[in-house]
């Protein structure tokens, strides 16, 4: 219920896009086990465009039924791909390597052609660094956007945007220099966003960076926040 007072919150703020809920293993990640409930409560508003997370096959048939014709307004499936420089990583969030990923990306894409889900663009985690690889380089950042765009080649399909995600807090503005201006590099014309956490402090640092390389699209989040009373809670983050 507080999940879905938030998003009727925030949907009256002026905000055009609101990633609402992710559609992951309730085993893995017990906090999103109520997606189907918190998607199906929200009060959708006029101009709002609400989307979901998805890291499989699995979770995509779960937003798709989760949006179903019945409910219109109520969530927009936009697709997308994804990988990481750290296999580690990888292994640990979504229990697969880089080939089983690559099947996954590939399956997905034929579902989104399936139910007709146009693809958003390509998101890569950990671009700045990884707490299990440590530092991660910017050709290693620059091999797995080629992945990406390999892979997108082979379907036949446009990646309209790619995400670099700071998904661990390792950012910095002299990293963001030289991975944003390595993918830029190798693909000029390609839009980059970015996707910060404010683990060390350093998240609007950051969003500055960015705008400095030209970067137009930034992910930003909320959380330990009230909805009822606009405070922090005592207990911690939400």
């Amino acid at each position: 219920e507080r999940k879905i007072d938030l998003i009727d919150a925030l949907s009256v703020t002026g905000l055009k896009t609101i990633q609402v809920a992710s559609f992951v293993s309730p085993k893995r990640v017990p906090g999103w086990a109520d997606a189907d409930a918190v998607v199906a409560g929200f009060q959708p508003a006029p101009g709002v465009n609400y989307t979901a997370l998805w890291l499989n096959e699995q979770g995509l048939e779960r937003a798709i039924v989760a949006a179903g014709k019945d409910r219109p307004g109520r969530l927009a499936l936009a697709g997308g791909i994804s990988t990481t420089p750290s296999e580690t990583f990888m292994r640990k969030n979504t229990n697969r390597g880089f080939t089983e990923n690559e099947q996954v990306q590939r399956g997905q894409i034929a579902q989104y052609r399936k139910h007709g889900i146009p693809i958003k663009g390509a998101s890569v985690m950990t671009a700045f660094g990884c707490n299990y690889e440590g530092e991660i380089s910017a050709g290693r950042v620059v091999d797995a956007v080629d992945s990406l765009m390999r892979m997108a080649a082979d379907e036949g399909v446009t990646l309209p945007l790619i995400s670099l995600a700071d998904t661990m807090g390792w950012a910095t503005p002299l990293t963001i220099q030289r991975v944003v201006g390595a993918v830029r590099e190798r693909w000029p014309g390609a839009r980059i966003g970015l996707h910060f956490h404010d683990t060390r402090g350093l998240g609007l640092a950051n969003v500055l960076a960015g705008l400095q390389m030209g970067v137009d699209t930034f992910d930003a989040s909320v959380a330990g926040l009230d909805a009822s009373c606009g405070q922090v809670p005592r207990h911690g983050q939400e």
